[in-house]
């Protein structure tokens, strides 16, 4: 799945991952859609999408069917993320006046938890779904241990590792875990981002001249 402004506003198209067939438009809005993520059974995508009114909602589409929406407030929801069974939702959110990280069980039952304490984005869930990752500007990886049962809970929130990388383009995680959870696929600037001088020594320089330039 991907976006693309092939008909016109920004708006969800999924394709075969090997390139054949021909791409599918999967939401019809006339605002800017940012897909993030598929249940896992692959049947419904959850998207977020941004509006003059309410700025980013987040909303599932089951395939098939038609667009609903999930979150829809004042506050600026976005990268929602089912959890590995399908029962969970994380998501960012500015409501309590800074961008956190929460979740809330799928479908909604009008709970939810905040799980970021300092500030949060881009959350991923560990393939277990025992604990949510997520980046605390873009230096800190943080991690939250999940249960769910017989309710859930949230541990608080420990830095797992720090280290300068690429914070996300959009709205969507730049950095993934294996699926054994025990290793991160991170983006990191050449040079963290500083501009470098490359320097070049050519030997010989005055008879490489001589032989392309012969004298007459």
């Amino acid at each position: 799945m991907y976006r693309s402004t092939k008909a016109g506003p920004w708006n969800v198209f999924w394709q075969n991952a090997d390139g054949t067939g021909t791409p599918e438009q999967l939401t019809n809005s006339q605002f800017l859609t940012e897909p993030t993520s598929f249940s896992p059974d692959g049947k419904i995508l959850a998207f977020s999408e941004q509006n003059t009114v309410t700025r980013r909602d987040i909303w599932v589409l089951p395939l098939g069917g038609k667009a609903m929406p999930l979150i829809k407030t004042p506050a600026d929801e976005t990268v929602p993320r089912f959890s590995p069974d399908g029962k969970w939702i994380a998501y960012v959110s500015d409501e309590s006046g800074r961008v956190e990280v929460y979740v809330q069980p799928y479908p909604t039952s009008g709970q939810k938890w905040q799980i970021s304490t300092g500030g949060g984005r881009e959350p991923v869930w560990a393939p277990s779904g025992s604990e949510l990752f997520y980046r605390e500007g873009n230096t800190k990886m943080m991690v939250s241990e999940i249960k769910t049962a017989p309710s859930f809970t949230a541990a608080k929130p420990h830095l797992l590792f720090d280290g300068e990388y690429e914070g996300p383009i959009a709205s969507r995680p730049n950095f993934d875990i294996s699926s054994d959870g025990r290793r991160f696929l991170m983006l990191k600037a050449n040079n963290q981002g500083k501009s470098t001088t490359e320097v070049k020594v050519m030997p010989n320089w005055v008879e490489e001249v001589r032989r392309r330039v012969p004298a007459k």
